[in-house]
């Protein structure tokens, strides 16, 4: 009888488990034992090799992680580099001034010389991947505790790093994948030389900004793009007038032959993080208390950069891309909460839970490996929601609030090397230096009165929403004495704070002493803070190991659960492949939205009174003289965007979508509103990827832009059939 029981529950679970074709974030190397029999069906035509290969150019090669968070792919011999425009704003941001705003404006250079280097921007290369499990183990039994686990780890991962780039220059990091089940070693080659290239304006690259952003239909010609630039050796080098292109060792042809419905595509990015093992628990604490939270602070944090853009164009420039940043993610946390809701996804993880259960209590064995896992968690989410809040409003409100108490906390070292009677005057200069060098770049983009007034809302409200015990002693001190007026109190910190201006920094560091930065206000502010959220993330310790070691259990409970079933590891910001086909959806009943947008769109939204739907007047006469080129539609119409069923997330942005031969022909951009819950359960009916078509990229670099230097490095291919 306990076989049937298992036999039934065992049937539950995968019905319940069972990922639709266009599910799954999959690492590369993996590719022929997982999908590539899938991927032919659905109509690739390329090798598991010529995707992924260690020994051999392939299209991995041609895939870069762009900057901090996004993604790029070589589309020439001289690796020019393909991106999303939101990936590079900061970027475009940085080299641009009143007089020079390429944000408004864009930028095309006509020739390498023209092109503009962009100070601290990487690129980095993935140049292998290896499971290191066993020696990332190595020392841990089923007695260790997590505590001890974790400086095992961390001791065996820095001994596997050093010695993968002992003697080369490559980097190299240690990733958990499966919730610290497994362990795989990859080795980067970073570039530090990136230049700007080109970009459209950004009335054309952010077209609908935050109004359309997650919603289809979208309209926006998301892309930029950069090169970079190496030794004579061609590796990694320092900005140098000298240094050449990059010599790649693969880039992506364009293909400007057109997508249709069900053509299969694939993408090759860097997602970041997805948790769609998360628990019921998990899920409640993200609908009840994270997404709203973090809503409500950055809410407010938007009104008040909005306040100071609006009211002075400088301000406009140097908050831009904050705001932006800001932005993404507050209208995220609305979408994903109202998904998890609508899609009753706490109740789906419930029954998996169950099914879980009833699987462990048909086998002894299996209860005794995995029979705490679930008990851990809950109790785990037990202790975090009371801390939850509170560590929101610290991280979101205090260390990503105003600027200034972010800015002070960063002189604590040198305020320790001065009172350390050991350290030597050399490094004591050399932090004095650093300190000295990265002061331009934190005021250059940074206004003081906007600082001051997040200062003093992020303040009020952290006053009025954090539990008192969960406060700082002198936070409540300093509101009693300001009568909780927190304008007052913020004004107040910055008139007397040395960290406002760059000429008071530079003060400082002239004649640093220990006195003249402990007495610091928003030093000494911030001091206050960084100590109780210490109190606070050591209150909740116990609770954190428990949950990491339950997730790993339950999550390894699973897989032995679904021995037949093909798991794919949550996002963490490594090289990931998703396929798909080009589709349409049906978001709601009776409301059915077609797979691509045309030009037509465009002008149909234009609004010369609001900025973000300001069409430019050469893209007008463009679309007024269907001057398309070879990029259009055979009926006239100039494709913008299109849909596929991608499993992606955060850090795919500027993602190549490549079709069943190994060309490009769209880039990432984007979510849909529908299934902002993606990244925690995957809805096949409504997930989808925004893309924008190559074609309208080709078009604005070719026809808006002149660029025909750019035109004529890449490979452009055409085999659309004639009719």
């Amino acid at each position: 009888m306990k076989k049937i029981v298992l036999l039934f529950v065992t049937f539950l679970s995968i019905f319940r488990f069972t990922a639709s074709a266009d599910e799954g974030m999959w690492i590369p190397m993996f590719i022929d034992r997982l999908n590539y029999t899938d991927m032919q069906k659905m109509g690739l035509k390329l090798t598991a090799e010529e995707i992924y290969s260690v020994n051999n150019g392939s299209i991995k090669d041609a895939i870069v992680i762009f900057g901090r968070g996004c993604t790029g792919e070589i589309i020439s011999d001289q690796s020019l580099i393909l991106t999303n425009h939101h990936c590079g704003y900061g970027s475009i941001q940085s080299v641009s001034s009143v007089e020079s705003d390429y944000l408004t404006n864009g930028f095309w250079a006509k020739s390498h010389s023209e092109e503009i280097p962009v100070s601290g921007l990487t690129v980095q290369f993935l140049i292998s991947m290896s499971d290191v499990t066993t020696a990332m183990l190595a020392g841990t039994t089923e007695n260790t505790t997590e505590a001890e686990r974790i400086e095992i780890l961390k001791k065996n991962r820095k001994s596997i790093e050093t010695q993968a780039t002992t003697g080369n220059h490559y980097n190299a990091v240690v990733k958990d994948y499966f919730e610290g089940n497994e362990f795989y070693l990859l080795v980067y080659e970073t570039f530090k030389d990136i230049r700007l290239v080109g970009a459209p304006p950004e009335v054309i690259g952010k077209f609908g900004a935050d109004t359309d952003n997650w919603m289809w239909p979208r309209h926006t010609g998301d892309f930029s793009m950069f090169r970079v630039y190496a030794g004579a050796d061609n590796k990694p080098a320092e900005y140098s007038a000298d240094n050449k292109p990059f010599k790649p060792r693969h880039f992506l042809p364009v293909s400007i032959a057109g997508i249709q419905k069900d053509d299969f595509s694939m993408i090759m990015g860097n997602p970041g993080t997805t948790d769609r093992y998360l628990t019921s628990w998990g899920v409640d604490m993200a609908v009840e208390e994270t997404g709203p939270t973090i809503v409500k602070i950055r809410e407010e944090k938007l009104r008040i950069m909005k306040e100071g853009m609006d009211a002075d164009e400088k301000v406009r420039l140097q908050y831009s891309s904050k705001y932006a940043g800001t932005a993404n993610y507050w209208k995220f946390f609305i979408g994903q909460t109202k998904g998890l809701k609508r899609l009753k996804v706490a109740e789906q993880k419930k029954r998996i839970e169950a099914d879980f259960n009833a699987w462990m209590d048909a086998s002894p064995v299996e209860t005794k490996l995995y029979g705490n896992a679930l008990p851990l968690i809950s109790g785990a989410y037990s202790t975090i929601r009371q801390y939850n809040v509170s560590r929101l409003y610290y991280a979101e409100g205090i260390m990503r609030g105003s600027e200034i108490l972010g800015y002070a906390n960063r002189f604590d070292k040198l305020k320790q090397l001065l009172a350390d009677k050991t350290a030597t005057p050399e490094t004591i200069e050399a932090e004095v230096k650093q300190l000295k060098s990265g002061a331009t770049g934190q005021f250059k983009d940074y206004n003081r009165q906007v600082d001051q007034n997040l200062l003093s809302e992020m303040l009020s409200m952290f006053s009025a929403n954090v539990k008192p015990e969960h406060q700082p002693a002198m936070l409540k001190e300093m509101a009693a004495k300001y009568k909780n007026n927190f304008a007052a109190m913020a004004a107040d910190i910055f008139s007397k704070s040395n960290f406002v201006s760059v000429e008071k920094v530079n003060t400082l560091l002239n004649d640093p002493k220990v006195k003249t930065i402990e007495k610091d206000p928003a030093y000494k502010l911030v001091q206050a803070f960084m100590k109780e959220f210490t109190v606070l993330q050591k209150q909740s310790e116990a609770a954190n190991f428990d949950l990491q070691k339950g997730n790993r259990l339950f999550l390894a409970g699973l897989r032995e659960m679904q021995p037949g079933r093909k798991f794919y590891p949550n996002a963490n910001s490594t090289l990931r492949m998703t396929y798909g086909t080009v589709l349409d959806y049906y978001p709601a009943d009776a409301v059915h939205y077609d797979f691509t947008t045309n030009l037509d769109g465009v002008m149909e939204k234009e609004d010369p009174s609001v900025r973000e739907f300001t069409v430019p007047e050469k893209m007008k006469e463009i679309y007024k003289n269907k001057d398309f080129g070879p990029y259009g539609n055979p009926d006239g119409t100039m494709t913008v965007n299109f849909l596929t069923t991608h499993d992606i997330t955060g850090g795919n942005s500027g993602s190549p979508v490549i079709d069943g031969q190994g060309r490009l022909i769209g880039l990432a951009f984007d979510g849909n509103w529908e299934a902002m819950s993606g990244n925690i359960a995957f809805e096949p009916k409504l997930q989808r990827t925004i893309n924008v078509d190559i074609r309208y990229v080709m078009l604005i670099i070719d026809k808006y832009a002149g660029a025909q230097n750019l035109i004529d490095e890449m490979v452009i291919v055409n085999d659309r059939p004639i009719k």
